[in-house]
């Protein structure tokens, strides 16, 4: 039996160690295999499988590399692959685990929720087909992005995230669906022209450095931060290089005043996809300003220039997104305006520059992509059955949908961050480090404008849920199936509000000190 047993040992340890070697292609490989089976077979059951199959082996190996990178000894960095292409240090695998984790969940929602929207033929098998295409493609092109060592690789894989998505906006064909579509994909490719141009002009600035020690130019990260190129490099083309890249990543971010294509496409877009939207891809493109921000930080520039970019685009986010959350009439946008908030707050806590505020910031990553994809999920249930998103035109949920009603009221406060949710921790700690740091007027303006709007949040959605009925509606839920991923997340939303596990934190940790080194 001993024999038996070291063998079983043995046999799971190879098999974690394999894993971990092979995840960074594993999480590449597998959602772009899926999306290319959806494409070709085209049967509902089998797109449903392949992609929730996909999803969870997706999900396997973002553990796997998360685990690689922190068990990781100190000092030590991650080799990088496919010539330099690839790379996964511990800012990349967070926003690896975050990516795996929320697609799996809008993965299993979908099966409820298109598979309904297709069993009354809203549309039919061409679009079905290219929902669950797309829907891979999508996270996809994210994962690229968050694993691309190459800065021009990072761009391209942005840029494809809209091109995928833009679809996935329009997918309705409705005129307001493709207008919003359409203004997703012009804003959003003219914003990431200008990250081209700042992308370019640290190329520049790095190729004499590089020529200068007789090495050929490269734009991998991994080479630009290390300190005999990061120095040398001109600081008056890194600073306008940083502003081009805030411009054109901010656009995809929401940040204020780039941020006009995002309350239309999160409105429109199917609820799984808003979810995406606004719980990763904007996590993805704050991500690729915090590469930027690095290297600036290594560089003769310091860290103090694009930290003040930050904290002015990130408090003017919040000013902007609170007035319309309290006016809204539209409860997808209302979701939306509140994403722009808190990537005010992220952008703010960044800016801040303390190890506790970035620490606080990236914390925040994650538990606004848990609670935005949980409230998306309880407003899609909303949507199936009362068949609109204006809010005067939603009465009494508590009557028709009680389920419904009771996790929609609790995303609610865990997306205002009220105790013990998981957003009141990270809002806290990034409030705390502007205080400590005597940054009394900052804590102070983003305090009085979350306050603001939480007033304007709690109003919309209590009447929401204890208005009358404008129409008689029979109760019982549509969307049963969406119980299960609302679960997982309700419980990790209250457990984050409690309790930061040890890997995680580590990982935080790794995180923090890569932002600011």
């Amino acid at each position: 039996m001993a024999q038996i047993y070291d063998i079983l040992r043995d046999g799971f340890s190879y098999a974690v160690g394999t894993l971990q070697d092979v995840s960074i292609f594993l999480i590449l490989l597998v959602p772009l295999l899926s999306a290319i089976l959806c494409g070709v077979i085209g049967k509902k059951r089998v797109m449903e499988r392949t992609s929730v199959c996909a999803a969870f082996i997706t999900a396997l190996s973002g553990m796997a590399l998360v685990s690689r990178v922190v068990a990781m000894p100190p000092g030590t960095s991650p080799v990088p692959r496919l010539g330099g292409l690839l790379y996964a240090d511990a800012l990349s695998a967070y926003l690896v685990l975050i990516i795996c984790f929320i697609s799996l969940m809008i993965t299993l929602y979908s099966l409820g929720y298109i598979g309904y929207e297709y069993s009354i033929e809203l549309f039919g098998k061409a679009k079905l087909r290219q929902y669950y295409f797309l829907l891979n493609l999508f996270v996809f092109t994210m994962l690229l992005a968050a694993v691309a060592n190459n800065l021009g690789v990072l761009w391209v894989a942005v840029e494809a995230t809209t091109l995928a998505s833009a679809f996935l906006v329009g997918f309705y064909n409705r005129e307001e669906s493709i207008e919003a579509a359409w203004k997703y994909l012009i804003i959003g490719s003219v914003g990431i022209t200008f990250a081209l141009f700042g992308t370019v002009l640290v190329y520049f600035s790095a190729l004499s450095v590089f020529k200068a020690l007789g090495s050929p130019g490269t734009l991998n990260w991994t080479d630009l931060v290390n300190p005999s190129i990061a120095t040398q490099m001109d600081p008056h083309i890194l600073k306008l290089a940083f502003i081009f890249v805030l411009i054109g990543y901010g656009t995809k971010a929401g940040l204020a005043p780039m941020h006009t294509w995002l309350p239309d496409a999160h409105s429109q877009a199917p609820t799984p996809i808003s979810a995406l939207l606004s719980g990763v891809l904007i996590n993805a493109a704050m991500y690729g300003i915090l590469r930027f921000h690095h290297l600036l930080a290594a560089s003769p520039v310091g860290p103090e220039f694009s930290s003040n970019l930050l904290l002015f685009f990130g408090l003017l986010s919040i000013a902007v997104a609170t007035p319309f959350i309290m006016v809204q009439k539209d409860y997808k946008r209302l979701l939306a305006y509140s994403s722009m908030k808190h990537m005010g707050i992220i952008a703010t806590g960044i800016g801040l520059g303390t190890p506790l505020a970035i620490y606080g910031a990236l914390l925040h990553i994650l538990n606004h992509a848990l609670a935005k994809a949980f409230i998306f999920m309880s407003a899609g249930n909303l949507s199936l059955k009362f068949k609109t998103k204006e809010i005067a035109l939603v009465k009494g949920i508590a009557k028709i949908l009680p389920m419904t009603s009771a996790l929609l009221l609790l995303g609610t406060f865990a997306i205002m961050a009220v105790p013990p949710f998981n957003l009141f921790v990270s809002e806290f700690l990034i409030l705390s480090a502007s205080f400590l740091g005597g940054n009394f007027l900052v804590g102070s303006l983003v305090l009085l404008l979350v306050v603001l709007a939480f007033a304007g949040f709690i109003f919309h959605i209590s009447h929401m849920i204890l208005g009358v009925p404008i129409k008689p509606l029979p109760p019982g839920e549509v969307n049963p199936s969406s119980f299960l991923p609302l679960s997982i997340l309700l419980g990790l939303v209250i457990l984050l509000g409690l309790y930061v596990p040890g890997p995680l934190h580590e990982l935080l940790q790794q995180a923090t000190k890569l932002v600011k080194p």
